[in-house]
């Protein structure tokens, strides 16, 4: 690793929305894998640098995974005895700090990469979010903006389970079937910050009828926003409806982040 190359990979990570874990060896005692001051990056999913490898290397990227999936934001020390604890031949000792640098942005789901899911996207690119954006057209995905989690799937509705707690969801594909089975999907794990689907006051009906069907109560169907959007910003073009529906999302974030309930 050049030196201080770790910082452009914390400045792209940042770019990119993406939470992190800083690891740097502290201190050294004996024989270790790597010196004091020696870094490497651990995301939900990939690694960055290297603090020797082997079973002391493996450990902390387990350990700072697991900061990340609990959400943890303060700085630890972990000292570590490579022979009695983890079985290295080295046998010498070390000390890790682990600091978490979580993004904590709206995580955003938007179900659809039509004119409107297009325009949308763009829009919340320029948010401070993470956005999800799932259809079954690769093509239509393309030109996702930088930073942009593009899903191409058969089956978007499978990915409603993969997005976190307190998420937002838009559904906005090209099919009113699948928008009613993404609905559904969204319905049932009834955790999520917010819930919209682009359609008139007919089409809400006609979810409401059919999700009723299966056992949705009238208050869980109360919180499925349809139509969506401020309906005070008004306008049928694709950019008009996207700040519509971005002008919406906003107002719900901003109350969460205020202590309100949202959603």
């Amino acid at each position: 690793m050049a030196p201080y190359e770790w910082i452009e990979t914390l400045h792209q990570l940042r770019r990119q929305r993406c939470g992190c874990v800083l690891i740097t060896v502290l201190n050294e005692r004996g024989s270790v894998p790597r010196d004091r001051g020696s870094k490497m990056i651990v995301t939900a999913d990939q690694q960055f640098f290297t603090i020797g490898g082997g079973h002391l290397e493996f450990q902390c990227i387990e350990m700072a995974r697991a900061m990340l999936a609990q959400g943890r934001a303060l700085p630890h020390c972990e000292p570590f005895s490579l022979g009695a604890r983890l079985g290295q031949c080295c046998g010498g000792a070390t000390t890790i700090l682990f600091e978490p640098l979580p993004v904590n942005q709206p995580q955003i789901a938007v179900f659809g990469a039509g004119h409107v899911g297009q325009a949308l996207v763009r829009l919340l690119h320029t948010l401070p979010c993470h956005i999800h954006w799932i259809d079954e057209r690769a093509a239509c995905l393309a030109d996702a903006p930088e930073g942009v989690t593009v899903c191409h799937s058969d089956d978007p509705a499978a990915w409603v389970s993969q997005l976190p707690a307190d998420s937002y969801f838009v559904v906005m594909t090209h099919h009113h079937p699948l928008d009613l089975a993404i609905c559904e999907a969204i319905l049932r794990r009834d955790d999520y910050r917010y819930a919209g689907v682009i359609g008139s006051q007919t089409k809400r009906q006609r979810f409401e009828y059919r999700l009723g069907g299966k056992g949705f109560s009238a208050q869980q169907l109360a919180r499925l926003r349809c139509p969506i959007g401020l309906p005070e910003v008004k306008g049928k073009l694709p950019a008009e409806i996207a700040v519509a529906v971005a002008a919406e999302i906003i107002a719900v974030y901003q109350q969460a982040q205020q202590g309100g309930t949202g959603g």
